[in-house]
C-alpha cells in the first residue's frame, strides 16, 4: 500500500507491505496461541538447531523446542547425534532473513537470551518447521506454555513418520519399566500408570507397585492449579497410559518432575 498522499517514497511504501505481512501472521498466531509481537531482526549466525543470534546481537532460544545439543566449546561435552545437521536446517530456514520475534510467556532466560516464537516474511513458523521436519523435540516450561499443543501435536506426526531425530534410537521413547538407565538426562517416556497417591506436598503417579523404586511422575502441591485450570485429574490418571516428557532424575528411583499438563499426554 502506498500512501501518494502523505508522498511516501517506494521503499517507505515497500516497508509498510512488509510490516503488513508480519502483521497479518501476527494476528494469525496470536489468536492461537496469545503471542505478543516485538518487532522484527535478521538473523546472522546460527548457533544450534535452536538458538540463533540477531543483528543487534542479542541470541534468541526459540522457546518450545529441544534441538540436538552440540559442544560448542564444552570440554568432554559429545555431539548428540544430528546436531549438526538440525543446525543447517534452521540456518536454512533463518540465515539472513528478517523474523518477527513473539512472545507467549516469559521473555528472557537466566542466560540473557530471548525466548521467542519465529516468523519468516512469509508468516512461516520457524518452531513448527523444526518439528515437522524431525529436527528438534517439544521442551515446554510451566511459564511459557503458548502453541505448545500444536507443537506436540507437529512433533507426534514426525515422530509417526520417523523423520529427523525420530529414526535414532537415541531420541526414542523410553518405557517407564527401564527409565532408571537414563538418569540425568531428557527423555520421552511410556508406561501405564500404577496408582496415583497424594500426599502433603506433592502428587505421586507410580507406575509400579513399589513406590521405592518404579519410574514415578511427581507434581508439587503448588503447580497442581495449573493442572486443575486446564481440566486435567491427576487422580484419574490411574490405569492409563501416558507419555511423559522432562529431566529423569533419581529419588526413590527414576522421576520426572512435572510442572504443567502439557508434559504429560494420555495415550488411551
Amino acid at each position: 500500500v502506498i500512501n501518494r498522499r502523505a508522498g511516501l517514497g517506494y521503499i517507505k511504501a515497500m516497508r509498510l507491505c512488509w510490516f503488513s505481512i508480519f502483521f497479518l501472521a501476527f494476528l494469525q498466531t496470536a489468536s492461537a496461541g496469545e503471542l505478543i509481537r516485538k518487532g522484527t531482526e535478521v538473523a546472522v549466525e546460527i548457533i544450534d538447531g535452536d538458538t540463533l543470534v540477531l543483528k543487534s546481537g542479542k541470541q534468541v532460544r526459540l522457546v518450545g523446542l529441544q534441538a540436538p545439543k552440540l559442544p560448542l566449546g564444552r570440554k568432554g561435552f559429545r555431539a548428540w547425534p544430528l546436531g549438526e545437521k538440525s543446525r543447517r536446517r534452521l540456518e536454512k530456514l533463518t540465515l539472513g532473513r528478517r523474523l518477527m520475534l513473539s512472545f507467549g510467556g516469559r521473555e528472557i532466560d537466566r542466560h540473557g537470551r530471548l525466548l521467542a516464537h519465529l516468523h519468516d516474511a512469509a508468516g512461516t513458523w520457524i518452531q513448527g518447521e523444526m518439528l515437522q521436519a524431525g529436527m528438534a523435540r517439544v521442551y515446554s516450561f510451566r511459564d511459557n506454555r503458548a502453541l505448545v499443543s500444536e507443537m506436540l501435536s507437529l512433533e507426534r506426526e514426525a515422530r509417526a513418520n520417523r523423520r529427523g531425530i525420530w529414526r535414532h534410537p537415541f531420541y526414542r521413547v523410553r518405557n517407564a519399566e527401564n527409565a532408571g538407565r537414563y538418569i540425568n538426562s531428557f527423555q520421552l517416556v511410556e508406561g501405564r500408570v500404577f496408582k496415583v497417591a497424594e500426599r502433603r506436598k506433592r502428587t505421586y503417579i507410580n507406575f509400579d507397585e513399589d513406590w521405592r523404586s518404579d519410574f514415578t511422575i511427581s507434581v508439587k502441591k503448588r503447580h497442581l492449579r495449573t493442572f486443575k485450570k486446564s481440566g486435567v485429574s491427576l487422580s484419574a490418571l490411574a490405569g492409563k497410559r501416558v507419555r511423559v516428557r522432562g529431566w529423569i532424575k533419581n529419588w526413590n528411583g527414576p522421576f520426572i518432575e512435572a510442572t504443567h499438563p502439557e508434559q504429560i499426554e494420555i495415550l488411551d
